[in-house]
């Protein structure tokens, strides 16, 4: 059967790894000692997109698992997923806390040998990679729970509620859950992509999906839920990243979704005009540039800082974001070309017909079929 490709999922996931490089870099530029103080503005930026990026990635996973089931069956989804997502997490955590190790006179970050430890435990103390850790686990409860113990995605949702819950219970009386609290933090989401799965894989609902009108709607609707979700963490100074995701859980899921439903409804519009494809090149090496990214950037940074004298923060920001972005596809390519995938993945494809950790393809005759590998 002809497939199509659902770029929108790669436009998604595109915009979603340029918020999150934009995050790392920047934060990465004030923990070396640069006053940021005179760009401001560019933290306030930082902070407005916080809310909804990673919630993004969970849901667009989500998407996809119950087409991944039906085809592949629950061992083939967990190991497969093992091999896309687990491997590259242990891989390059451990070369990224190898590379701290050995240049710790110049990074920011100084793990000791027993750091390898947290890669099992406390990942959120390995950097950027606790998300691969949490994606993996959850996909693996999410897929027990509706295959083995038969649970839907609508009653899936109402433990995803209470997980997350749960979650903000724990992280406001500082009961350290190690990697079981971003399971419980994130599971909803899954859950959220799984319900919506039939409604969003239907080529019927595309034009719906894309509609101008919405994007009307929900661009106001973002920008007021994200001016609230900035000027509140603003004025709590101490967690201004985080006290309405920790403090005001309702507004939070409110605000996420809203960011999460404004992004897709772009990606459709983009998807529909095909327009500004460079998103989809990143958005199909986006594990490849999250595992990789901050090496690239922290080397770039320190290269300007230390040799070149360089602490104008645009400019390090910049050059941060673009290197974190195209190196980590350059060297996945030459990977490729040299046969040497297993740096990035033991899946056996590459990142053209098969993204981690996902695939998206939609066969004509059947709009829900997936084929996320």
């Amino acid at each position: 059967m002809k497939s199509q490709r659902l770029t929108w999922i790669d436009y998604a996931r595109g915009i979603a790894i340029i918020l999150v490089v934009y995050r790392h870099v920047f934060q990465g530029i004030k923990e070396s000692g640069i006053n940021v103080q005179p760009y401001l503005y560019l933290e306030y930026a930082n902070i407005f997109f916080f809310s909804f990026r990673m919630p993004l990635f969970f849901i667009v996973s989500g998407i996809f698992v119950a087409g991944s089931l039906r085809k592949a069956g629950i061992k083939k989804f967990i190991t497969t997923r093992a091999k896309t997502i687990l491997y590259p997490y242990f891989l390059w955590a451990s070369i990224q806390l190898t590379l701290q190790v050995i240049f710790s006179k110049y990074t920011n970050g100084h793990p000791t040998a027993s750091s390898y430890l947290n890669l099992l435990y406390l990942p959120r103390e390995v950097a950027q990679f606790w998300y691969l850790y949490a994606l993996f686990n959850v996909a693996v409860v999410y897929a027990v729970a509706k295959v083995i113990l038969r649970i839907g995605a609508v009653q899936n949702m109402g433990i995803g509620i209470l997980l997350f819950y749960a979650s903000v219970l724990a992280y406001q009386y500082h009961l350290d859950l190690g990697f079981l609290a971003d399971i419980m933090h994130y599971y909803l989401f899954f859950a959220i992509g799984d319900t919506i799965s039939s409604f969003m894989l239907d080529r019927n609902n595309f034009r719906q999906l894309g509609s101008y009108k919405w994007f009307i709607v929900l661009c106001c609707c973002f920008a007021l839920a994200q001016t609230y979700f900035l000027t509140t963490n603003l004025s709590h100074a101490v967690d201004k990243y985080q006290f309405v995701e920790y403090y005001q859980p309702l507004a939070f899921l409110v605000i996420a979704i809203i960011g999460c439903a404004f992004i897709i409804n772009l990606t459709f519009i983009l998807q529909k005009k095909m327009i500004s494809h460079w998103l989809t090149v990143l958005g199909r090496h986006s594990l490849y540039i999250y595992v990789a990214h901050v090496i690239v950037f922290a080397a770039a940074r320190i290269f300007l800082k230390k040799f070149m004298g360089i602490e104008n923060v645009p400019v390090l920001l910049t050059t941060g974001i673009v290197a974190g972005l195209i190196i980590p596809i350059l060297l996945y390519k030459l990977c490729i070309k040299l046969k040497m995938p297993w740096l990035f993945t033991l899946a056996g494809k590459t990142a053209e017909s098969s993204p981690a950790p996902g695939a998206h393809k939609l066969t004509l005759s059947s709009p829900v079929n997936d084929l996320n590998k």
